[in-house]
C-alpha cells in the first residue's frame, strides 16, 4: 500500500491540528479536490484510489511515531496524547468518478477529524496515476535529472544557497521520493547530519516538510501554515475583515513566537501588508511567498520592512510557489544579504522523471457551513463554489476584480 505511516504527511499538518485541538475543536469544514490538468482521467482509477484510502484510514500513529512528535519543541503533550488515539474515518470522504473522466473528492466533518486527509489522499492519486501509466518509469532519467540540479546548486557561488523538499503531495512515487530525499542529503549534505567525506561546503540541504522522512533521515521537518488555516478563520473569527489578523493572533497565542512564519497570499499581497502591521512585523520571524511574481513580491516585503523600521536582514523571506532550481538561484542572486533566505521545491524534485505532473489540490471551501475562500496572487489558484461570497471578500478586502 502507498501510505505506511500518518507520520507520512507534511508537518504544517500537525501545527495546524494543535491549533484546532486547542482553539477550534468544533469547527466543521469541508474540502474538495481539484485536479487542474486538462483531459487527465482519473475516474478510471477511483475504485484502486478507494482501495488505497481505507488502507490509509486504518492506520494509528506508532509509539516511536508519537515520541519522534512529543520531542519537537512546539508539540504539545496533550496533543500527541490525543494523536495516539487517532484514526481517520472512511465516512468522512466520498470519491465520485464522474463520466467527463474527473474525479469528485469530498471531505467534509469536524476539521479536526478530516485536517490529515489532504496530503496523504493527494499522494495517493499521484502514485495511482503513475503507477497505471507509467508501470516501467524510467528512473535513469530521474536520476540523471536531480544530478543536474544539484550540479547547478553546487557552484562555488551558491555556497550559502540551502533548498528544501516541499514535494510529498505530487511525487511519483513514495520510494522515488526517499530516494531523491536521500541524494540530495548525501550530494547536498543535510542540514542535521554529520558533514559527507569529501564535502567541502556547507551542508545546502535545509531538510523536508514531510514528518515520516525527517525522522526516518534525520533531517529537519519543515513547515508551519497553511491557507486553510487562514481560510477558516473567515468563518471563526469575531468579522470576517479581521479574519487575517485574528488567524496570525491565534497563531501567536498557541506559538508564543514560535513557528513564526506568515502565509501572505490568502487575500493577495496588498491585503497581507496593510494587515501585517509594526506589530506583526516584529512578533513574525518572516513571510512566505505562494503565488505572484515572487521577485515582486520579495522587493515589496522589504521595502514594507523597512517602511516599519524593522531590518530586512534579520527576517526570513521563504520561496515556495512552483519553483525550480533555476529559478531558486535567480531569487537567490537577487535577494542574497538583504534578508534571511529559505527555498522549498516540490513537485520539480520530486516529480521530475520526464513526464507531465499531475496539477493536483485539495482546498477547504467551507467552515460552519460558511464559504470559505483564498483570493490568490494567481487567480487560477483560487477555488471557491460561491461567486457570490468571492465577490463579498474582494469587497471586504479592497481587492480588484480580475480582468475576465
Amino acid at each position: 500500500m502507498i501510505i505506511q505511516s500518518l507520520l507520512d504527511t507534511d508537518l504544517y499538518k500537525f501545527t495546524m491540528m494543535q491549533v484546532v485541538l486547542h482553539h477550534f475543536p468544533g469547527a466543521r469544514v469541508e474540502y474538495r479536490f481539484k485536479c487542474r490538468n486538462p483531459g487527465v482521467d482519473l475516474a478510471r482509477f477511483a475504485g484502486q484510489i478507494r482501495e488505497e484510502i481505507r488502507h490509509l484510514c486504518s492506520l494509528q500513529f506508532k509509539d516511536a511515531e508519537l515520541g519522534y512528535l512529543r520531542s519537537m519543541r512546539f508539540i504539545k503533550s496533550d496533543f500527541v496524547d490525543f494523536l495516539g488515539l487517532f484514526r481517520l474515518n472512511e465516512k468522512y470522504i466520498n470519491i465520485i468518478p464522474l463520466p467527463s473522466g474527473e474525479l469528485d473528492i469530498r471531505i467534509r466533518g469536524p476539521w479536526l477529524h478530516t485536517i490529515l486527509f489532504e496530503i496523504p489522499v493527494l499522494a495517493i492519486v499521484n502514485e495511482v496515476y503513475f503507477r497505471n501509466t507509467q508501470p516501467k518509469p524510467d528512473l535513469a532519467e530521474g536520476r540523471r535529472r536531480l544530478e543536474a540540479k544539484i550540479g547547478q546548486l553546487q557552484d562555488d557561488h551558491l555556497a550559502d544557497l540551502k533548498i528544501a523538499d516541499y514535494g510529498t503531495r505530487r511525487r511519483f512515487s513514495n520510494e522515488w521520493h526517499e530516494e531523491v530525499l536521500r541524494t540530495l542529503s548525501e550530494r547536498l549534505g543535510a542540514v542535521t547530519s554529520p558533514q559527507p567525506l569529501g564535502l567541502a561546503k556547507l551542508p545546502q540541504f535545509a531538510g523536508t516538510s514531510n514528518v515520516l522522512y525527517a525522522m526516518k533521515l534525520g533531517l529537519i521537518p519543515l513547515g508551519t501554515m497553511a491557507h486553510e488555516y487562514l481560510q477558516a478563520c473567515q468563518a471563526l473569527g469575531p468579522r470576517l475583515r479581521d479574519s487575517q489578523v485574528f488567524g496570525f493572533e491565534m497563531w501567536a497565542k498557541e506559538y508564543r513566537g514560535d513557528l513564526g512564519i506568515a502565509l501572505s497570499d490568502v487575500y493577495g499581497m496588498s491585503a497581507f501588508l496593510r494587515d501585517f502591521d509594526l506589530y506583526f512585523c516584529k512578533l513574525f520571524d518572516g513571510a512566505r511567498h505562494d503565488s505572484g511574481d515572487p521577485f515582486e513580491w520579495g522587493e515589496r516585503m522589504l521595502a514594507h520592512y523597512a517602511a516599519n523600521r524593522v531590518d530586512p536582514r534579520t527576517k526570513t523571506l521563504i520561496f515556495s510557489d512552483s519553483l525550480t532550481v533555476p529559478r531558486t538561484i535567480e531569487l537567490y542572486r537577487q535577494f542574497r544579504g538583504r534578508c534571511q533566505l529559505a527555498f522549498g521545491i516540490g513537485t520539480n524534485l520530486t516529480n521530475d522523471l520526464g513526464y507531465e505532473p499531475l496539477q493536483i489540490v485539495i482546498k477547504m471551501i467551507a467552515c460552519n457551513d460558511q464559504p470559505v475562500a483564498k483570493l490568490s496572487d494567481t487567480p487560477s489558484k483560487n477555488m471557491c463554489e460561491d461567486e457570490r461570497y468571492l465577490a463579498y471578500l474582494r469587497q471586504v478586502f479592497e481587492i480588484e476584480q480580475p480582468a475576465a
